[in-house]
């Protein structure tokens, strides 16, 4: 087989393959409900690609030390209140049932943590990712201190116990001031 040919060939299987993933995507039969299982090409190539991506623009630098406790009891805070713990569960507080239903299924981040950088997880509590669940912090508002906060928890996740998290997230007590009569 000539050289020509072969280049033709592989051209006309690139032509036949994109029109196939065409039909198959546009055409309605990709299956959109959360409810079945992703084609195994789905399932292994977005996680890839979502990784590529993630690396590619996680570049911010953190502005203050992540190991500081204070930053880390205010992360908890955050973690809490944003409500992340629904998603991802938390020392002491259970998942939610409804994030039983996301596809790709939402991390464990006790699990997970370690293994990502802290610009990583920045960008994706910054950034949310698309068709996921994940939301972006960023578009409503939160701050960049805030969600670094967060990273700083997240990082200290793995160590953290149900009683620490219960003491950094309670509520601030009030002291009321007596009424001098």
């Amino acid at each position: 087989m000539r050289f020509s040919t072969f280049l033709a060939l592989i051209g006309f299987l690139a032509i036949v393959g994109a029109i196939a993933a065409g039909v198959f995507f546009f055409g309605g039969f990709y299956n959109v409900a959360a409810s079945e299982e992703d084609p195994w090409i789905v399932r292994k190539l977005l996680p890839l690609v979502r990784s590529a991506s993630i690396r590619q623009h996680a570049v911010d630098k953190q502005p203050m030390s992540l190991d500081d406790p204070a930053v880390v009891k205010a992360g908890a805070r955050a973690f809490d209140v944003q409500g992340c713990w629904n998603c991802h569960g938390a020392p002491g507080k259970e998942w939610q049932k409804f994030s039983e239903g996301l596809r790709p299924d939402p991390p464990d981040l006790k699990e997970d943590a370690k293994d990502l950088t802290p610009e990583y997880l920045f960008w994706v509590i910054k950034n949310g990712i698309n068709m996921t669940g994940m939301p972006s912090f960023g578009a409503i508002k939160v701050s960049d201190n805030d969600i670094w906060s967060i990273v700083a928890f997240v990082k200290k996740l793995p160590t953290v116990s149900e009683a620490d998290y219960k003491a950094w997230t309670a509520p601030p007590t009030v002291t009321p001031v007596p009424n001098p009569r």
